[in-house]
């Protein structure tokens, strides 16, 4: 099948927890999944833009078939907006927990710091889930950002979505009526929060059946002990 591409969250990175499950159950298929590192070449001066950039050129080097891209949270965000750049390399969308809108007054995980402070003092201190420290991030990644409106897109290609009903980094109301606009999209709303580990086994039943992997090989048989 077509090359697989996982796209982290902010703070997070290519080793998350999740990029990892989803680089062991393609193994089991024989598929290797690239999880480029989006906080490179530093994460103080992360933009959509350099992002954009960095994902596109990994699809061009990748060569060969359109890719399938699977976002999570900002990742999300990246994929959608790759897609309306780049359709000729992107096959299909999987999204997780999308943040498709960086409009808001708070975006994701900023608490009680609203967009205004992060302007005014042209940084933010976040807490680095990958880096495990508190880290600044330029208030270019929201000017930026709004150069985008993957909101209110539509993507021709077919699209799986997949976002937790208590979820309070997006809003699931933003993600349904995302979906609800898309030619070729299945949305799964799921008793879970923003993360969506308790779903991960459930997610990825109908992630294998939307890109149409065969079951894996079962391990051969343990040879008997010898007498």
């Amino acid at each position: 099948m077509s090359r697989v591409f996982y796209l982290h969250g902010f703070a997070s990175s290519a080793l998350s927890s999740k990029a990892a499950f989803f680089r062991a159950r393609f193994a089991g298929h024989g598929i290797a999944v690239a999880t480029p590192d989006l906080n490179l070449p530093d994460f103080s001066t992360l933009t959509i833009s350099r992002m954009l950039r960095q994902v596109s050129d990994a699809l061009d080097d990748a060569g060969g078939e359109p890719a399938v891209l699977i976002g999570s949270s900002l990742g999300g965000f990246v994929a959608v907006q790759t897609a309306i750049d780049r359709p000729d390399r992107v096959s299909r969308l999987v999204l997780l927990a999308p943040a498709l809108d960086f409009r808001a007054e708070r975006v994701g995980d900023l608490g009680d710091r609203s967009v205004e402070a992060w302007r005014e003092t042209g940084r933010l201190d976040v807490f680095h889930y990958a880096y495990g420290r508190v880290l600044p991030v330029h208030y270019e990644l929201f000017a930026d950002a709004q150069r985008y409106q993957p909101h209110a897109a539509r993507v021709p290609m077919p699209v799986q979505i997949f976002q937790g009903r208590r979820d309070t980094a997006v809003e699931p109301a933003t993600v349904e009526r995302w979906a609800a606009r898309q030619p070729h999209a299945e949305l799964h709303m799921l008793d879970d929060d923003h993360q969506m580990h308790a779903s991960l086994d459930s997610i990825w039943r109908e992630v294998a059946r939307f890109l149409s992997l065969t079951p894996a090989p079962s391990p051969p048989p343990a040879a008997a002990p010898r007498a």
